[in-house]
């Protein structure tokens, strides 16, 4: 069983960027398919972005494509999404998810963060 730590998250004025990080322990993390998702104050977690187990195929939010890169490093065991651009409704806590599973990489995910915020200001 994997376990996801998120950190890199903070307060950013909007234009700016950041970029989280998803450190994975306790299990082959090079198996898993790995994701972001974002939760605003007061909505659902939505997806951001995912990554297959090698790094060759990713997919991304129509809202965020052009602005986010999702990228892993298999030899670390760290995930990241690099940010860029950030708007003000973007403001949110930031989530890591991962699978083994061949599921859908856009909502099936079996292990979770507990999170990193971030915070766009205007």
């Amino acid at each position: 069983q994997v376990q996801l730590v998120e950190s890199g998250g903070g307060l950013v004025q909007a234009g700016g960027s950041l970029r989280l990080s998803c450190a994975a322990s306790g299990g082959t993390f090079s198996r898993y398919h790995a994701g972001w998702f974002r939760q605003a104050p007061g909505k659902e977690r939505e997806f951001v972005a995912a990554v297959s187990w090698s790094g060759r195929t990713t997919y991304y939010a129509d809202s965020v494509k052009g602005r986010f890169t999702i990228s892993r490093d298999n030899v670390k065991n760290t995930v990241y999404l690099q940010m860029n651009s950030l708007k003000p409704e973007e403001t949110g806590v930031y989530y890591c998810a991962a699978t083994v599973r061949n599921s859908d990489p856009l909502r099936e995910y079996d292990y979770w963060g507990q999170g990193t915020q971030v915070t766009v200001s205007s």
